[in-house]
């Protein structure tokens, strides 16, 4: 009789299942893994210690860049920790913006998820589906900060600007039918909140699309349910947070146990799951998306009868209107000082956490009272979450690896930090 012995086998990182930059090292017997190693550092870019060297305003770009799908949620963790070391409360209106965005950004995140997800088990439609809608909410991001991806637009003390009165419109290039141009911008003709009132009004209707083409699916369900299992207790131990968490029972969402901004006068439920496997992580992420079209909807609401200011009236934090800095030379040293030398933070040290949507990101700042941090450490969801691998792949088949990568929604900018 041959002796039968394990061997080991690279996964990544050119596998598209493995993110372009995961290496795990496998070691299996058969097709069934018996371990697996994750190596990470292959998208290593030092965001931390670069935030040190930086003053605290001139590093809010680098926030975007740590979760690339969910941009402005990083900004609001590293933004809520100075203002919190400042002694800075924002004006409500821009609280409301912040959380209106937080939810915008965690809709963009679960689509580019669900897409991606389905893309990897097999369900190549599903791509499709979701980037069409993200499209549109691109279009928001793109309406307040000029930018579709990396924002850079909340701000201690608030956000960059007010929402436009105004969505831009397509222009027509040559030869192009004018019918078509006309049809894209059939909700371009109102306000910004016009424009996001016509897409949360049609988007609970694509959710049900999506539930249609996956959640009764058999295909779907013999390659989640019962795949990559964490109990209660084991979810809490392994320091599981957001979706992986709720999966698997446990109701804990910084939203309602640690509000922040204006969500404590906001209504919505936070979805839990009861077996926490992959399948029931799916589902806790398809009712976030109709919880947060919820969110979004009350924030419209209120904007829409609630004019005010968007930034504190306080020209060392927060940069003077440019028509006042062309025409006053007080305006134009306050904005010459605040873009060349920031700000000092007072002396402290500061954990501040958001509900992020993978799960918990906080930022630890460490300040000496300088214009730049002492120190400072990003907690992030993807980082906790990867950890818990080797556990959950045990004893599944080489193709389930591929789905609890999947389930468990890492990014690498925010693992590679």
């Amino acid at each position: 009789m041959t002796e039968l012995k394990s061997y080991t086998l690279n996964f990544g990182p050119q596998h598209p299942g493995a993110h372009g930059v995961l290496r795990l090292v496998l070691e299996l017997d058969g097709e069934i893994v018996l371990r697996a190693d994750p190596h990470i550092g292959l998208l290593h870019r030092a965001t931390e210690k670069l935030a040190e060297t930086k003053p605290y305003n001139q590093s809010i770009g680098y926030m975007d860049r740590l979760d690339y799908v969910s941009m402005m949620c990083n900004e609001h963790a590293y933004v809520l920790a100075i203002e919190q070391l400042l002694g800075v409360t924002p004006p409500l209106r821009a609280q409301y913006i912040r959380v209106m965005f937080d939810e915008i950004t965690r809709l963009l995140n679960h689509l580019l998820w669900l897409g991606a997800h389905g893309l990897d088990i097999g369900a190549m439609s599903m791509f499709l589906y979701c980037f069409k809608e993200r499209e549109t909410l691109m279009d928001c991001y793109e309406a307040v900060s000029g930018a579709r991806m990396h924002a850079n637009y909340y701000r201690p003390g608030g956000v960059h600007r007010d929402l436009p009165k105004k969505m831009p419109l397509y222009q027509p290039y040559p030869g192009q039918n004018p019918k078509d141009v006309e049809k894209l911008n059939e909700h371009r003709h109102g306000s910004f909140l016009d424009f996001l009132q016509e897409f949360i009004f049609q988007f609970p209707k694509r959710i049900d699309e999506y539930e249609t083409l996956l959640t009764d699916n058999r295909i779907w369900k013999q390659r989640l349910v019962g795949i990559g299992v964490l109990t209660p207790e084991r979810a809490i131990a392994l320091g599981m947070t957001g979706p992986m968490l709720r999966g698997s029972g446990v109701a804990w969402d910084l939203r309602k146990k640690q509000p922040y901004e204006v969500y404590h006068l906001l209504d919505f439920d936070i979805p839990i799951g009861k077996e926490g496997d992959c399948y029931d992580r799916y589902l806790v992420r398809i009712e976030e998306m109709r919880q947060s079209t919820k969110i979004i909807q009350q924030c419209i609401d209120w904007l829409r009868i609630n004019p005010g200011i968007v930034k504190v009236d306080n020209h060392k934090i927060t940069p003077p209107e440019q028509s006042q800095m062309k025409e006053g030379m007080e305006e134009m040293i306050h904005h010459f000082k605040l873009f060349s030398e920031g700000y000092c933070v007072p002396k402290g040290e500061i954990y501040s956490a958001i509900e992020h949507p993978k799960g918990e990101l906080g930022v630890y700042l460490v300040s000496d009272g300088a214009n730049k941090p002492y120190r400072m450490k990003v907690r992030t969801a993807s980082f906790t979450h990867l950890s818990a691998l080797n556990e959950m792949v045990k004893g599944h088949m080489l193709a389930d690896v591929v789905t609890i990568i999947g389930t468990m929604d890492i990014i690498f900018g925010e693992i590679d930090r």
